[in-house]
């Protein structure tokens, strides 16, 4: 573990002071990154950074750690890390306490934040623990709030866009940082424009899963067999979203980018759960509808050929359908809503 209590850390040249610093921002900020093992609700994480950040994103410490996720560390050619660098790594209830104490009374800040929560949250649920935070800031979100330049939304352009350099890509603590070094002159835009932040709740898992079912005692083995679902079958009651701003410009046209105010629909189980995937989805400015009509643009199911009334609502509708994981890499850059 690195534990760096120096804020002498390179940022970008300084922003124009603001007038007045808006009151309703939060005090203090935690700018997190997690590697995994791999995208799915079982998957586990094999490193996380976090940089803590004061009330106006100057750097205060930073900390990293590597996990021992107790199981093939999955995308190695990404994250670089190998079962034998991770064989002597601390367990996650080893560094839960340290971890939570850098997020305690913090926001936590991430890019794709709906990703990296649910995997903290995980991790804390199969300690039996709860994650000492209560509201994330997607740093995609901000980026679109404040209508930057951006070809895309991914992590490397907007470092170009605020000439930080990544040195070392998909390793944890370098991924923080440079989403530290972009996040600060991205609070001071929004705080100099007076931007209402995007901030979302975090609701631990503990406190919408009825049950937890331990990987070990799933029907394919410990650690992550076809059908090892922690949380399959998990009851969370349903709760209400707030009306999709933005028109439903149509149905989505396949080899195309998806555009804000899509209607979306998804049949049968998911990977990643469903409460977590959908709002993803609403982050990014689409509308989840719980059933599927002529108006719907598309429908996201890993079965097809199911006979839910949803498929075949979709079929008789001419409704395109794809995958998750088809829906969860479109979600990386969905377009923003046509202008009136």
């Amino acid at each position: 573990m690195l534990d760096d209590q120096s804020a002498a850390e390179a940022r970008p040249a300084a922003q124009p002071s603001t007038p007045a610093w808006p009151t309703e921002y939060p005090d203090a900020y935690a700018v997190v990154d997690v590697e995994t093992t791999g995208l799915a609700r079982d998957d586990r994480i094999v490193s996380a950074a976090v940089y803590r950040l004061d009330a106006r994103g100057d750097v205060i410490d930073h900390w990293y750690t590597p996990v021992n996720p107790q199981r093939d560390p999955g995308p190695t050619w990404i994250h670089g890390l190998t079962s034998e660098m991770l064989a002597d790594a601390p367990l996650f209830p080893q560094i839960a306490e340290e971890f939570a104490e850098r997020l305690r009374g913090r926001v936590l800040v991430a890019h794709n934040a709906v990703f990296d929560w649910s995997m903290i949250a995980r991790e804390y649920a199969r300690a039996r623990l709860t994650v000492p935070v209560r509201q994330r800031l997607c740093t995609i979100a901000l980026s679109k709030e404040l209508d930057l330049p951006l070809a895309n939304h991914r992590l490397e352009t907007l470092a170009a866009h605020y000439g930080v350099v990544q040195r070392r890509a998909h390793h944890a603590l370098d991924d923080a940082r440079v989403l530290a070094e972009t996040f600060r002159p991205s609070l001071h835009l929004a705080a100099a424009d007076r931007i209402r932040l995007p901030l979302l709740a975090c609701r631990p898992l503990t406190e919408w899963t009825d049950s937890i079912v331990s990987p070990g005692t799933a029907s394919s083995g410990a650690f992550g067999g076809r059908d090892s679902r922690p949380y399959a079958g998990s009851w969370r009651p349903s709760r209400r979203r707030p009306p999709c701003p933005y028109p439903n410009p149509g149905r989505y046209a396949p080899g195309r980018p998806l555009v804000q105010g899509m209607r979306v629909a998804i049949s049968g189980d998911t990977s990643v759960d469903r409460e977590l995937l959908e709002d993803r989805a609403v982050e990014a400015g689409l509308h989840i509808s719980g059933s599927v009509s002529r108006l719907t643009s598309l429908l996201v199911t890993n079965d097809p050929d199911s006979g839910t009334s949803k498929v075949a609502k979709a079929r008789a509708f001419g409704t395109p359908v794809i995958d998750e994981a088809a829906f969860t890499q479109l979600l990386r850059e969905v377009a923003p809503a046509p202008e009136e």
